[in-house]
């Protein structure tokens, strides 16, 4: 660790002022970090559900596109092709 140390106005190693002034920034460093802490655990109480909501809404979407699966696999049987073929061949009879 090469870290000048400051010389004070007698000509003498200011450790004790260098000591103190990193002290200082340390001090600042740990209110600031606490500030933001304090504002992310106030927004929290505030609103408490907002995580719940978004958990709600991907549950729903897994829901959604494993029905949307089983539909593509069930639309895709020759059975249900054939079913629905022939009430579109019915339908365009009916109309003309």
């Amino acid at each position: 660790m090469n870290t000048d140390i400051p010389v004070n106005g007698e000509g003498q190693a200011g450790i004790f002022a260098y000591a103190r002034a990193r002290a200082e920034r340390l001090r600042e460093t740990c209110r600031a970090r606490l500030c933001v802490m304090d504002a992310r655990m106030r927004t929290l109480a505030a609103e408490p559900e907002e995580g719940a909501a978004t958990a709600e809404y991907a549950v729903v979407l897994v829901a959604a596109t494993g029905f949307a699966a089983l539909l593509v696999a069930i639309l895709k049987s020759d059975a249900v092709r054939k079913l629905l073929l022939d009430i579109v061949k019915k339908a365009l009879m009916m109309g003309g």
